[in-house]
């Protein structure tokens, strides 16, 4: 939950209130009745109006720099892996930072008779 008086960017729209996404505001009030679809009462000096909104319309400022911030260096990221022609670090960066280890000849090992049978009486008997 936001605080009284934080700086926090409209981001979307929901109830389609021509609210001014991309400017900034400013929380007011809190709106606690639970019969109600809004969350927060905003101010937004630019067009010097105040908007019931909901909680995803709004995001603060400090969450939406660091989500860019993100993104920058990750585009920056693999550009340099393109310009070095360093796969494996674009491989990386593509799978999210996590490291894609092959099984190396898992998928191409024949099962036998027998542990076929196996495994359908197991699955049967389940």
């Amino acid at each position: 939950m936001l605080k009284l008086g934080q700086k926090v960017v409209i981001v979307s729209d929901l109830f389609e209130q021509n609210l001014p996404i991309g400017d900034y505001g400013y929380i007011i009030a809190f709106d606690r009745n639970a019969d109600n679809a809004f969350d927060y009462v905003i101010r937004v000096p630019k067009v010097n109006r105040n908007f019931y909104v909901p909680a995803e319309d709004v995001e603060l400022e400090e969450v939406l720099l660091a989500i860019e911030a993100d993104r920058i260096e990750r585009e920056a990221l693999i550009d340099f892996a393109l310009a070095t022609h360093n796969e494996e670090l674009f491989k990386r960066i593509m799978n999210g930072g996590e490291v894609v280890e092959e099984a190396e000849g898992s998928e191409n090992e024949v099962q036998t008779r027998e542990d076929f049978i196996r495994q359908i009486h197991l699955k049967a008997w389940i």
